[in-house]
């Protein structure tokens, strides 16, 4: 082990196809090595509907402090005595009316296992079998520290660690990488890492969300009125905080309307998904297309969420049901979502160039 430790050139052992040190003593504990993962990051779903999953998903959801920021003194009484013997049921009702029955899963388990997949085929076609490419979840299963250990094992001496949010927030972004960071703190050999920024401007993820409205548009008789692109909400002390999530998700809009060449009536943005008593950010999409039918007499809009990459409860329940329902009932009378780019190939190409360009010096 001596020897190859410390060689003339400095570099790091030999290995063998079996995992064995080339200089090491017969005894000597195999080594996987050699590999470098690019691991895939999304928010997480619940095992199933019914009320203990719900629950535990939840619970670790919004026990998560970069999610719910207030006191756990005195915020955890009020989420284990109340919010979750209740939220369990409603929102397991909501995820019972998207699941995917046939696989047994979330729609968002379904897409990003093919998002996965269509990642894993184009690093083959770049890097051979030298890259291992697999996903996780912040909340619920398969868990982050899981995937780790299953890339230390592999071999995986550097981990790419991709958070899958086109637009930074302190509550998606930043406690992905807070996971991915403590479930290195157990293993004896800590992989080199690195983590992947938002790309809410990157002209090729812009690309994929204008083509992604053309192709809808295309498809639409009679052209909607107004886009709006409905992005996630958060508290809007978050913004006044430092977070810079309010300000990309503008920016998202303004780059996908330069590049539709549209007017800026054309296209707005908006947040959703409103959670507890203080003021989020501004205005609220499930307001908002109300005001539009009632107010502006724009009775034909198309909504898109450009915060997802995958289709989940918060765009195919949320959206597609509670705000088009709200736009209905103001007197809307063509409501058209356009899906997430989820696996669509351009989507896929965009992400798998931004994954080549991080894996810089490594590959």
């Amino acid at each position: 082990m001596k020897d190859a430790m410390h060689s003339p050139s400095n570099t790091l052992p030999d290995f063998k196809p079996d995992g064995s040190l080339t200089h090491a003593d017969a005894d000597h504990p195999k080594v996987k090595f050699g590999k470098v993962g690019v691991l895939l990051a999304n928010l997480g779903t619940p095992d199933h509907y019914t009320y203990w999953p719900m629950r535990r998903y939840l619970g670790e959801f919004l026990s998560d402090r970069r999610v719910i920021d207030y006191s756990p003194w005195l915020w955890q009484p009020l989420l284990q005595l109340v919010i979750l013997t209740k939220r369990p049921f409603s929102s397991g009702a909501a995820y019972k009316s998207i699941w995917n029955e046939d696989k047994g899963e979330s729609p968002l388990a379904t897409i990003t296992k093919a998002q996965t997949a269509k990642m894993a085929q184009r690093m083959a076609e770049s890097f051979g079998d030298r890259v291992v490419v697999d996903y996780c979840m912040r909340y619920g299963n398969p868990s982050t520290k899981s995937k780790v250990e299953q890339m230390l094992a592999a071999g995986c001496d550097k981990i790419l660690f991709f958070p899958l949010y086109p637009q930074y927030a302190g509550a998606t972004s930043a406690t992905a990488n807070d996971q991915f960071f403590r479930a290195l703190m157990a293993p004896k050999w800590q992989p080199a890492v690195r983590t992947i920024s938002a790309y809410s401007s990157d002209p090729r993820y812009i690309e994929a969300l204008a083509q992604s409205v053309e192709r809808a548009y295309a498809n639409i008789e009679d052209r909607p009125d107004i886009l709006v692109c409905s992005y996630h909400g958060v508290p809007k002390r978050y913004l006044m905080e430092g977070d810079p999530y309010h300000c990309q998700c503008q920016k998202t809009t303004r780059l996908l309307r330069e590049r539709l060449g549209w007017d800026k009536s054309e296209i707005m943005t908006t947040f959703q998904s409103k959670f507890g008593p203080e003021e989020w950010l501004k205005p609220y999409t499930v307001k908002e297309v109300a005001r539009l039918a009632e107010e502006d007499g724009k009775k034909k809009i198309a909504v898109i969420a450009p915060a997802f990459s995958a289709d989940c409860i918060e765009t195919l329940e949320e959206i597609n049901e509670e705000i088009k329902e709200s736009f209905e009932e103001a007197g809307g009378e063509q409501f058209t979502y356009i899906p997430c780019l989820n696996d669509d190939d351009v989507h896929m190409d965009a992400l798998a160039d931004i994954v080549r360009d991080n894996l810089g010096g490594w590959v």
